[in-house]
């Protein structure tokens, strides 16, 4: 028998994923709607094109998001979504560096989005822990 706490928590686990996989959804049909600010922020020093870097993060943000959306594959879709946010880190950083001569909000939001990767992948891997 499933104790109490431990229902709770795969519900609470289950609240977590279906909130994470919309954001995903969100922001993954944003990189197919509007790319160019996306493709802005890909580390030149890549190769290929910014676009196809665009393309594919948005196609790994809705497959990410529709794992974690399927309680079958839900615990997967979490590791999915470590890997993804770590995956993106780098791009957030290039954005600090090629933001740093812009005015000072948008320093401050480029910087703001780097510590938040840090909750992003506690929020997936408590996703997992519950899935």
């Amino acid at each position: 028998m499933t104790s109490p706490s431990a229902v709770l928590q795969r519900d609470a686990g289950t609240k977590l994923a279906k909130r994470m996989a919309a954001m995903l959804v969100g922001i993954g049909t944003l990189h197919f709607v509007t790319p160019k600010p996306f493709d802005g922020i890909i580390p030149a020093e890549l190769p290929g094109s910014p676009r196809f870097y665009t393309y594919a993060s948005g196609v790994a943000e809705l497959g990410v998001a529709a794992a974690l959306a399927a309680p079958r594959t839900r615990k997967a879709g979490a590791l999915a979504a470590v890997a993804l946010y770590v995956g993106v880190f780098p791009g957030n950083v290039n954005m600090v560096r090629l933001w740093w001569d812009k005015p000072w909000p948008m320093r401050i939001v480029a910087l703001a989005r780097l510590p938040l990767q840090v909750p992003m992948i506690t929020q997936a891997l408590k996703i997992y822990r519950a899935s």
